[in-house]
């Protein structure tokens, strides 16, 4: 008598199964959804329209090579890959004296003297508080003002505050420059900001002359320390300097120069510049969009997604942002006429940067902040002015 139950019994149980297992996706994509929804401060109609871009900006395609770097670096291995050539500079340098086994890259730690164990101490330090900041946490805006100003604040002398600065420039080296008389203007400012070693004698009428802050990526710095008697710091050993680290094995440049800094040399948090290169993605993958017409896996191939990465004047943008009520930009922009950088002649860009996305982003921090990615709810963008 039972039997003819069973079906009816195995149907109502499928229904059920079904059921919870549809609502444990919807479930899914929800949760996923309000993950991505609480770091992102956008319009409604702008994030649901830009979702799959947000995602692609997200994936970080050398993560797991970067990780990997990172434990051969703290192991003392510096021999295994090419991103580790920046190295042999050190090995014959009047610094340091280590040498590497030909087999297998590990160092032999044979150094001249204890000052230099020290600094090969300082390094791994450095490096572990360095990358266990790897992660994304866009509320890093909001620690700006205790990571940067205070530091140099102290440094300064002035009384400690959770105040940003009145107003800053931020200097870049395009050659449009060359074609303003902008240096009166940007002394002004309570703050100016340079980039990477951007000499200003000859150039005051352009430029200006004054530097509160010395902005720069670690290959400028790596470039300078790994010669005897380079001066590490152009504007002055009193001048405070932000650097961004581009390969971890750089952290030695940091440790050496640190030593003859008598001003902070700071290290951007690297929860920061993962904020930076998101954002930097997110633009560079819409134009793409938007002006080919063709998927992201193209994007990737266009613009090596391995190497692809953010200009050091965005990211003195940002670091402006999180510091300044008034933020003033000069020298980010090119013209056929211009040469790439205005005390060089350099005339072609870096293939690893998309200058027009970050323009973009220049762009919608003066007219509609309102839609820029991945930026925390609680940040207000300051007041922008582009001067070009």
């Amino acid at each position: 008598m039972k039997r003819p139950f069973r079906p009816l019994f195995s149907l109502l149980l499928l229904i059920v199964i079904v059921s919870t297992l549809s609502s444990r996706t919807v479930f899914r994509q929800s949760f996923s959804y309000l993950q991505l929804d609480n770091h992102v401060s956008l319009e409604p109609s702008v994030r649901e329209s830009n979702s799959t871009l947000l995602q692609f900006a997200a994936i970080d395609v050398n993560e797991a090579h970067d990780k990997k770097e990172i434990e051969q670096l703290l192991e003392g291995n510096f021999g295994s890959s090419g991103r580790y050539r920046s190295f042999s500079s050190w090995q014959h340098s009047n610094y340091l004296n280590i040498r590497t086994r030909a087999s297998t890259g590990r160092l032999s730690f044979q150094l001249r003297s204890p000052k230099y164990y020290k600094i090969w101490l300082e390094f791994r330090k450095s490096l572990r508080d360095w990358s266990r900041n790897k992660w994304f946490q866009p509320d890093i805006m909001l620690d700006l003002i205790d990571l940067v100003k205070r530091p140099i604040d102290r440094h300064s002398g002035l009384p400690d505050s959770n105040g940003r600065y009145a107003s800053c420039a931020v200097v870049g080296n395009s050659g449009i420059l060359l074609k303003t008389e902008y240096g009166e203007l940007i002394d002004s400012h309570d703050i100016v900001i340079r980039l990477n070693n951007a000499r200003t004698e000859g150039f005051q009428r352009n430029v200006g002359s004054k530097t509160n802050i010395s902005f720069v990526n670690s290959h400028i710095l790596h470039r300078c320390a790994r010669r005897e008697g380079c001066f590490c710091h152009p504007y002055g050993e009193k001048v405070p300097m932000v650097m961004y680290i581009c390969q971890p094995v750089h952290l030695i440049d940091y440790t050496v120069c640190n030593a003859s800094h008598k001003a902070p040399l700071l290290i951007t948090d690297a929860r920061f510049d993962i904020l930076c290169a998101r954002m930097v993605k997110y633009y560079s993958a819409k134009r793409f969009a938007e002006e080919t017409g063709k998927s992201l896996d193209e994007w990737a191939l266009v613009h090596d997604a391995n190497q692809f990465h953010y200009s050091s004047g965005m990211q003195a943008i940002m670091l402006a942002l999180g510091t300044c009520d008034r933020v003033s930009i000069f020298g980010f922009g090119k013209s056929a006429q211009a040469t790439h950088h205005y005390h060089t002649n350099q005339k072609a860009e870096l293939h690893l940067h998309d200058y027009e996305a970050e323009y973009a982003f220049y762009h919608d921090l003066v007219e509609r902040p309102q839609v820029i990615p991945f930026l925390p709810d609680k940040f207000k963008v300051p007041s922008v002015v582009i001067h070009n």
